[in-house]
Formats: C-alpha cells, sequence, structure tokens
C-alpha cells in the first residue's frame, strides 16, 4: 500500500458463533475470524460496506 492511502483498524468484538453463514464470511473476507484480533484494512467504500454489515460484531479502533 502507499503511505497516503487511509487506512482503519477493525477490531472483532463478538464471535460469529448462531450468526448468519453471510456475516461469518464477511468476518473471514475483513481478515477475523477470532474476538480480539485486529486487521488493518484500506479505507474503500467496499470495506466500510462489510464493517456497517457486521457493525455489532466489530469495532473501529482509534490510531
Amino acid at each position: 500500500m502507499a503511505s497516503d492511502t487511509k487506512t482503519l483498524k477493525v477490531q472483532q468484538t463478538g464471535s460469529p458463533i448462531r450468526r448468519r453463514h453471510d456475516q461469518r464470511e464477511t468476518l473471514i473476507g475483513l481478515g477475523l475470524n477470532r474476538i480480539g484480533r485486529v486487521s488493518e484494512l484500506e479505507d474503500t467504500p467496499s470495506v466500510r460496506g462489510m464493517i456497517s454489515k457486521v457493525h455489532h460484531l466489530v469495532r473501529v479502533v482509534e490510531e
């Protein structure tokens, strides 16, 4: 990634157990599959859409 691109740090706070399959797949797409895991992602509309889909299972970590 170039240094001028914005990034988001996303931390998983909830379990995907008893959630719909598409929410589990979204967490995997974000690079998360364990509570407490942090993933640094590029700030794009598609990533923001994925975060909003599982907003109850993740939080955006401030830098």
